[in-house]
């Protein structure tokens, strides 16, 4: 697996599709989550893709209400996580400055008053300066973990807020952009986390992800199962 290194370098060192919540079938059609029209969003740059617009619609009148705006747990921070995904279908991550060989995908806080999919859209540019992407699903349910009781206790100091764990919203998006556009200093406006990039199929992503977001993983990898294959 080729790793690539961010312009100033920092060293770094089967998907088992676990059981899922019962889920809301749309129809016999349709996928057990929500999916958006392909469409661009406002931060991307390329043409428009073909689509069946009679799909998408039907789809998305029977998804209602949408899961974005139900309540997550309480005691848990808001988050989004963000699987990106190029055209072979293998997954965007990169390996945390903070955590030795620690990979991750994207994701990040979600403001007061935000809509989660503005703030997985806001994320994913803050943390890796890509704004060419699609949005092409959203995970129907909140997933949460629990913080290990050092990382509980070192992000109540940094955030001033004991929060039990993360309460993630989770979206799929496609890239549509060029590997150039990659930067993993974001776009400035917070401090970089990550050191290295990587395409990775589903079974890397697990490999390299810390123990305690491995359940959530296992999760999110198995709804999004039928863009990965």
């Amino acid at each position: 697996m080729a790793f690539n290194r961010f312009v100033f370098y920092y060293s770094s060192a089967s998907v088992n599709h676990l059981p899922l919540p019962p889920l809301r079938i749309l129809s016999k059609s349709t996928l057990p989550f929500l999916i958006y029209p392909h469409k661009l969003s406002k931060f991307s740059k390329l043409p428009l893709s073909s689509h069946n617009p009679a799909i998408i619609t039907r789809t998305l009148c029977l998804s209602s209400p949408l899961s974005s705006m139900e309540s997550s747990p309480e005691g848990y921070r808001r988050n989004v996580g963000i699987c990106l995904i190029n055209p072979s279908k293998k997954i965007f991550a990169a390996s945390r400055l903070d955590i030795p060989n620690a990979w991750q995908m994207p994701q990040g806080g979600i403001d007061e008053s935000e809509d989660p999919k503005t703030a997985a859209i806001r994320e994913l540019k803050e943390e890796t300066g890509i704004s060419s992407a699609e949005v092409l699903a959203e995970a129907p349910t909140w997933l949460t973990y629990d913080f290990p009781p050092e990382v509980r206790e070192k992000l109540k100091q940094q955030w001033g807020s004991d929060w039990k764990g993360q309460a993630q919203k989770w979206f799929l998006l496609k890239f549509i952009g060029n590997e150039e556009e990659i930067n993993l200093l974001g776009d400035g406006t917070e401090k970089p986390e990550f050191g290295e990039w990587s395409w990775m199929s589903p079974e890397q992503i697990l490999d390299l992800a810390v123990d305690f977001k491995k359940p959530v993983y296992k999760e999110v990898l198995a709804v999004f199962a039928p863009y990965l294959e």
